[in-house]
């Protein structure tokens, strides 16, 4: 969720260069406050069986025999 309020936050707000924090700080609270407000919600096009399904290659389960990165590295030295 994270990702897609920086995407949103990025196209409607940061859409120039600033001169200096004070002013990236004050455009974020102007554009953060009515989406707290609003209680802006993100419309997922898929629900989460469907993420699972069509992102299984991204977060394989350990269920699925998927070993951990750190092991692999460990086994390689």
């Amino acid at each position: 969720m994270a990702e897609c309020e920086f995407a949103v936050l990025t196209h409607q707000c940061l859409d120039r260069r600033l001169p200096d924090i004070a002013t990236l700080s004050r455009e974020i609270a102007a554009w953060q406050a009515p989406r707290n407000r609003h209680q802006t919600q993100i419309n997922w096009s898929f629900s989460t069986t469907e993420a699972c399904v069509k992102l299984k290659r991204l977060y394989p389960s350990v269920s699925d025999g998927a070993r951990r990165p750190e092991t692999e590295l460990r086994r390689a030295a």
